[in-house]
């Protein structure tokens, strides 16, 4: 991998970023919007997804400081065979910069953090040599290479016990799959990993030196027992790496202090400032959309999509259906997934000639063509089949069809997927009452908000929170330290509610039962081989 320029935080050969001083720019309250002024103290936030890293302020209410917030997008390489990688050097170095902007933008408030809140994607993982430096690419939960390695899996261990036990599947998006499929297609290499970790643990040690693991980090990994809180044995076994190749679990009230010199040079403000040990973007999400309890679920929509509950449990029965990964030593989340949401959207907007937004969502809201199904696989299924070698389909193409016809179908096509998702959670947590939509990708468009609610049949709370994920780990944050304790449990979503229409409902019931016919022929001859 090209080394980063140093001003961006490149990784040098004795394991240290690389920081130069960046130039401050005072905050400027013009640019703030109508409502009450930042109150401090205030968390730095960090979050870094599959397609976006993002760094923000947000004060002791919980609000993002207006004008802190910088981002910047990532492009996953893809191969053909299924892989998916991002480069970990320049990924660091983005973040790096990232913060640079948000400590520029702060001004003199950042004199007043009190904490910094990273936060990050699941089911990634990183090959470390002895000293800490990446041996692999960031291998990301939708690198589907290890599908074989999987199926193998699958044969040696009774995967029923395994999910009991890790909340996870026998399925490539997790890192026992990945590990072995490492093992067999690069010997070599794997032979020299002293460690695999996550990416948002790699980004932390770059930055301050080795540390340990999140519970909501590890717990999502397929390693992890969901019940003793620590690494399992028998996966450890047969993926053929030792504990000590894994970094310790914290517990909740761990913090990480900036011990490098090389930090308070370049970023002063977080010169003494504690920093949490990274946690995963799920529960983060959950937490910022206002979906801490029983009763709600978050239904997000990015590069992919999930349906979660996150709720206080010391000790749950992970149901048939569901994943289920620890959030932290008392929460639990369950829930589903979807390899294809914005990923898709984004896929039909490059391939497509589409109007432009607001033409586009005019054209949504016209008659439909019931003719038209799409199953949304195209990256491949997780919940809740988990056929991992499934692909995508389209029927009912006529002459006629429109570009924003099929776009229509696909919208609709995940919304039933969508669908089934909540039935499979609501048979695991009966006392959810409403769902919340989050997500940059459903946000964007209204119609799709409404097509939703009607394939779900319930209300559809709109969440007003545009990024939830930072805003979680903010709460965390004012949790952990003790500055707003309990305010997980208080948050509830704010935004508007669209009821669903009960005829379109009874529509989409009709054509899920048509897309199940589908989904069955798809995956039994893409599972076969074609046979």
């Amino acid at each position: 991998m090209p080394e980063a320029s140093p001003t961006r935080g490149a990784i040098d050969h004795s394991h240290r970023v690389v920081l130069t001083t960046a130039p401050a720019r005072a905050y400027d309250p013009e640019v703030a919007t109508d409502g009450p002024a930042p109150r401090a103290p205030f968390v730095l936030t960090i979050d870094v997804g599959t397609s976006s890293a993002r760094c923000a302020l947000y004060d002791a209410s919980a609000r993002p400081v207006p004008g802190t917030t910088a981002r910047r997008a990532h492009e996953v390489a893809t191969s053909a065979g299924g892989g998916a990688e991002l480069d970990p050097d320049a990924l660091i170095a983005s973040v790096v910069a990232l913060i640079d902007q948000t400590l520029s933008r702060a001004g003199a408030l950042a004199r007043e953090i009190v904490c910094v809140a990273p936060g990050g994607f699941l089911h990634t993982l990183v090959g470390l040599d002895a000293k800490g430096r990446a041996l692999t690419p960031v291998h990301l939960w939708m690198d589907a290479r290890s599908d074989a390695d999987a199926a193998q899996l699958r044969r040696e261990l009774d995967e029923r016990e395994v999910h009991a036990r890790t909340g996870c599947m026998l399925h490539w998006s997790y890192l026992p799959a990945k590990l072995r499929w490492m093992r067999r297609t690069d010997p070599a290499r794997f032979a020299r990993v002293a460690r695999f970790v996550s990416f948002p643990d790699h980004l932390v040690a770059q930055l301050l030196g080795p540390g340990p693991t999140s519970i909501s980090l590890g717990a999502a990994s397929g390693l992890f027992d969901q019940h003793r809180l620590d690494w399992d044995d028998e996966m450890l076994r047969a993926v053929g790496i030792t504990r000590a190749q894994l970094l310790e679990i914290a517990r909740d009230d761990r913090r990480l202090s900036p011990s490098r010199g090389a930090i308070a040079q370049r970023w002063p403000a977080l010169a003494r400032v504690p920093w949490l040990v990274p946690q995963g973007d799920a529960a983060l999400s959950s937490i910022g959309a206002g979906c801490a309890t029983r009763e709600r679920a978050a239904l997000m929509v990015g590069t992919s999509v999930a349906l979660r509950v996150l709720f206080r449990a010391r000790e749950v029965a992970i149901p048939d259906g569901v994943w289920g990964y620890r959030a932290d030593e008392t929460r639990m989340l369950l829930g589903g997934a979807l390899n294809d949401g914005g990923s898709l959207v984004a896929w039909l907007q490059r391939t497509l000639r589409l109007p432009e937004h607001d033409a586009l969502e005019a054209a949504l809201r016209e008659p439909f063509d019931d003719r038209l199904l799409v199953l949304p696989l195209w990256a491949g299924e997780r919940s809740p089949g988990w056929a991992g070698r499934a692909h995508g389909a389209i029927t009912g193409l006529a002459l006629h069809t429109r570009a924003v016809d099929v776009y229509r179908a696909a919208l609709e096509g995940i919304a039933l997927r969508c669908a089934e998702l909540d039935a499979r959670v609501r048979d695991a947590v009966p006392e959810v009452r409403e769902v919340v939509a989050t997500g940059a990708g459903l946000l964007a468009s209204t119609a799709w908000q409404r097509i939703v609610a009607d394939a779900l049949g319930r209300p559809l709370v709109v969440s007003s929170e545009g990024e939830a994920s930072s805003r979680g780990a903010a709460l965390v944050a004012l949790d952990r330290l003790g500055i707003v304790p309990g305010v997980i449990d208080g948050i509830a979503p704010s935004g508007p509610v669209i009821a669903p229409d009960p005829a379109r409902h009874a529509r989409y019931r009709a054509l899920g039962e048509r897309q199940r016919a589908l989904y069955r022929a798809v995956v039994d001859h893409d599972e076969t081989g074609g046979s």
